[in-house]
């Protein structure tokens, strides 16, 4: 028996629920902690940008208007397809990052839960963060969570799996959707996410992953009038200062990049940051003479 020739796995982009090369058909080559090759990844362009904020904004009246309850049906179905491929990940998180199998495990254990995390989050943040406000007057209003809209995010550089998901599910769980810049030099397992995402019941343009420079990519994101809010995770100090420049033309949203433990529990400080409040006032009448109210 003749020995079999290696098949080398073509990644690609992640834009409007399709897989495309880049525009510019450019790649650059990933290796591991010791500098061993492992693929090439698309090199994203400023056009590949603009091409995803396109296809998040197509997306984003369908998924922004899907119930609270559909959409952690939606997250949980993302968590299911993962719990099948761990394998395939466990190997990818520890190339991209130099662990150990067992510490490499964790890491994707840890962002499958995430994603059930968050799945259980989708329809309880508005009960946290909105309700009815005490006024003084014949009226009442209620104020509830709205989504900001497309975000986009610079994700993790060191953390390439449980940081991405840690960034990108709550944007998508309170009904936004996002452009995602992977980690520069450990994109394998954001890439690989989109085929999860592909094969869930995440409508296309949810979720758009980008692969390359970020210094090169992100400032047309953070410029893009049809952006409504950033997340600095993945920028150093000096790309993040001019990224905010950018970001203040249209007066989006901007998480500041921080120092942040992945593996502790997230908190719903993410889940808020990309949520506006709307609230809504109403009349209230007197129901005949003995004054009664409703």
């Amino acid at each position: 028996m003749s020995e079999r020739l290696s098949v080398f796995k073509t990644y690609k982009l992640f834009v409007g629920g399709k897989f495309p090369r880049s525009e510019s058909g450019r790649v650059y080559e990933v290796t591991d902690s010791k500098g061993k090759w492992l693929a090439n990844a698309p090199l994203s362009s400023r056009k590949d940008a603009r091409d995803a904020v396109v296809a998040a904004r197509k997306a984003f009246g369908g998924w922004s208007g899907a119930t609270a309850y559909n959409r952690g049906q939606v997250l949980y179905r993302v968590a299911e397809m993962l719990e099948g491929r761990r394998d395939q990940f466990v190997a990818e998180v520890a190339d991209a990052e130099g662990l150990s199998k067992a510490k490499a495990a964790a890491q994707v254990d840890a962002a499958i839960d995430r994603w059930v995390w968050y799945a259980g989050w989708t329809d309880k943040i508005s009960q946290v963060v909105g309700g009815t406000n005490p006024v003084a007057g014949p009226f009442f209003n209620v104020s509830s969570p709205e989504p900001t809209g497309v975000v986009a995010v610079l994700a993790p550089q060191e953390s390439s799996f449980l940081g991405l998901v840690s960034v990108i599910a709550p944007v998508i769980a309170t009904g936004n959707t996002v452009i995602v810049v992977a980690s520069e030099k450990a994109p394998l397992p954001a890439l690989s996410l989109g085929e999860v995402l592909a094969t869930s019941d995440v409508p296309g343009g949810v979720v758009n992953i980008l692969s390359g420079k970020a210094a090169e990519i992100s400032p047309s994101l953070a410029a893009h009038q049809d952006v409504n809010a950033i997340d600095l995770a993945g920028a150093d100090a000096e790309l993040a200062k001019a990224l905010e420049f950018a970001a203040a033309d249209n007066l989006k949203r901007v998480v500041r990049p921080q120092a942040v433990d992945f593996s502790a529990d997230p908190g719903t400080d993410r889940l808020t940051a990309f949520l506006e409040t709307k609230t809504v006032w109403h009349p209230t009448g007197s129901l005949g003479a003995g004054g009664s109210s409703y």
